[in-house]
C-alpha cells in the first residue's frame, strides 16, 4: 500500500489541517515509510507468542461478572425535578 499526494491532501482536508504543497510532498515520503515498516511487521512469525498486557509478567486482577443495578439508582435521580420509582419523568413533546 502506498500513499500519493492526492491522498495526503484529502486526509489533510478531512482532518481540517492546513498543509502546504511542500509539507504534503514531504508527508508522502514519511507516510510511505511508516506503511512500509508496518508491512515489515506483518512478516514476523508470532505463532505461539502470547499477548502481553504489560512488559512485566503479572496476573490480572479479575472480578466476578455480576449484573447489578449498581445500588445507586436513588442517588442518580436525586436531583431530578420529577421521578417515579427511580425513573426520570419528562414532559411528552409532540411536534
Amino acid at each position: 500500500m502506498s500513499v500519493d499526494l492526492a491522498t495526503v491532501k484529502r486526509v489533510a482536508r478531512l482532518a481540517r489541517i492546513a498543509v502546504s504543497e511542500d509539507e504534503a510532498n514531504r508527508m508522502v515520503g514519511e507516510l510511505n515509510g511508516i506503511l512500509g515498516f508496518v508491512e515489515q511487521l506483518s512478516e514476523v512469525n508470532v505463532d505461539g507468542v502470547e499477548a502481553m498486557t504489560s512488559v512485566t509478567p503479572m496476573a490480572m486482577k479479575k472480578r466476578t461478572d455480576e449484573v447489578t443495578d449498581g445500588s445507586k439508582a436513588a442517588d442518580i435521580v436525586a436531583n431530578a425535578p420529577v421521578t417515579d420509582h427511580n425513573f426520570f419523568l419528562v414532559p411528552k413533546v409532540v411536534e
